[in-house]
């Protein structure tokens, strides 16, 4: 099983849902190129799936289950149309998908507004605690490096990403054929429900389980019913292969 962080975020994200799932399960959370210790530059879905590729293939994984959040959701997507041989299911969290958009999307992504609203979101959120629909590790990403550059460029990286690549990623839906288990609260203010909703009308083979109150950082904070999630549909996946 291969844990995809969101945007910001880095492999510890999943710490407490890794500490609950089922015994004797390889799990690998790597930090997504452009943040914690990757040393891959950030980059759109395409080239996020790409990586993922290659870090299977240099860990000698064959296939795996993807567990995706938020933008980690659009890589775990991507790579399932590009290889999928590769990915035996999906677990997408809050995942970016068709109506995903809100208005603050864009200004992040504009040349001159991206870098001045990344900024001042940092400074701002330096000042007081996090809010509910808040990403929890935002409070760190201003300050913290990578050999690429600030984590900050790396965010605006791939928001601007998401704008160009967002209707590809939706046009290929039809095409990611493995069972897809798709999870988010319907009060999520990062990434609206009705993006978990629009995923679950396209994708051939999708469920929905929806959580009542975590918000939008659903590993961090909802990870005991996360954990519980993905293994009831590793279980449903034993249960078809053993049919």
């Amino acid at each position: 099983m291969v844990l995809l962080h969101g945007q910001p975020g880095s492999g510890t994200d999943w710490k407490q849902v890794e500490e609950r799932l089922p015994h004797g399960l390889n799990v690998l959370a790597p930090d997504r190129p452009g943040y914690g210790a990757s040393r891959r530059p950030a980059g759109g879905f395409a080239a996020g799936a790409r990586a993922l590729l290659a870090e299977m293939d240099a860990r000698g994984i064959d296939q795996a289950v993807l567990v995706g959040h938020s933008y980690g959701g659009g890589v775990a997507l991507a790579a399932a149309r590009l290889a999928p041989e590769r990915v035996a299911g999906l677990v997408l969290l809050a995942s970016v998908g068709p109506g995903c958009l809100t208005g603050a999307d864009w200004p992040l992504a504009a040349p001159v507004s991206g870098e001045f609203f990344g900024l001042a979101a940092v400074t701002r959120l330096r000042r007081r605690p996090l809010a509910a629909d808040e990403f929890v590790n935002l409070q760190t990403w201003g300050n913290a490096h990578y050999d690429h550059g600030p984590l900050w460029r790396s965010f605006l990286t791939e928001q601007r990403a998401l704008m160009r690549e967002l209707d590809d990623l939706t046009a290929s839906l039809p095409e990611v054929t493995q069972p897809v288990l798709l999870l988010a609260d319907a009060r999520d203010m990062i990434i609206p429900v009705r993006a978990t909703h629009r995923l679950a009308a396209v994708l051939p083979d999708a469920r929905v389980e929806l959580l009542n109150g975590p918000g939008h950082h659903l590993p961090r904070r909802a990870a005991p019913g996360i954990a519980d999630a993905i293994a009831g549909f590793l279980a449903t996946l034993d249960d078809q292969a053993a049919a």
